[in-house]
């Protein structure tokens, strides 16, 4: 049984860390491109870039938002190019999203333009703290795998 010192520490990391995220997101909204991309779509495209094509179901769940949304939205992501939807091979039945190569490179230019921007602000801040940002980086994947895992494992794992 977890003692109560532990959860208050746990629930101050956790306090902490969603008041870091908020600063970050604020932050990643300015390093991002006036590309007419939303947030949503970007992460949409990213989540299938890194996991490969995916049902509009499972899409809608791990980007948070409902089945109506995330289907207009691949409908807009489609007529730019960036997605295109196919039968999915072990049933012809149910219907696949996948990122095109016109959607990879999309996200590599994103990226590209906010690591440039990013680097001009790491370099204003002080090595030490360049470093600690450095060493975070695991542990900023873990978390957020973690949340990635939780998703799977509460909604089954279509894609």
């Amino acid at each position: 049984m977890e003692s109560s010192a532990s959860g208050d520490s746990e629930r101050t990391l956790a306090a902490g860390v969603a008041a870091g995220l908020e600063r970050l997101i604020g932050l990643f909204r300015s390093l991002s491109p006036p590309d007419g991309l939303s947030l949503t779509a970007a992460a949409t495209l990213a989540t299938l870039e890194r996991s490969g094509p995916r049902r509009l179901t499972a899409l809608a769940v791990q980007e948070g938002v409902t089945q109506p949304a995330m289907t207009q939205l691949i409908a807009r992501l489609q007529d730019s190019g960036l997605v295109r939807r196919e039968a999915d091979p072990a049933d012809g039945r149910v219907v696949q999203v996948r990122l095109t190569d016109q959607g990879r490179e999309m996200l590599a230019r994103r990226r590209a333009v906010r690591a440039e921007r990013l680097a001009g602000i790491l370099a204003r801040i002080s090595p030490a703290d360049q470093a600690a940002l450095g060493a975070a980086l695991p542990a900023i994947d873990a978390l957020a795998s973690a949340r990635r895992d939780d998703d799977l494992l509460a909604h089954g794992r279509s894609s």
